[in-house]
């Protein structure tokens, strides 16, 4: 099993219940692309060290994922690209 680190920052203005919609749609996301999702944590609103796409801070969350192979990270990646919810991501392999 390969495991996977992904840190990602969910715009600030949307609301409490729609950031939770967007991290549970990603996390759907690795789940049905044969990933297993071992841990996310909130880290909370804090303030960007520079503006990304005209936003001074974001919603910060780290899941830690578990998969066979890479097609969920892969996924992920494609549709983090492509939504306006999350405005940079980051996916790191884990090495043993």
């Amino acid at each position: 099993m390969l495991k996977y680190e992904i840190m990602f920052i969910v715009r600030p203005t949307l609301s409490e219940e729609d950031i939770k919609k967007t991290v549970k749609s990603f996390e759907d996301i690795i789940t049905n692309n044969g990933g297993t999702v071992t841990d996310t944590v909130d880290m909370g609103q804090r303030e960007l060290a520079y503006e990304i796409k005209k936003f001074k801070s974001g919603y910060y969350y780290v899941i830690t994922l578990e998969a066979n192979d890479d097609k969920a990270i892969k996924e992920f990646d494609r549709l983090a690209l492509i939504s306006n919810d999350i405005i940079r991501h980051l996916i790191t392999k884990i090495e043993k």
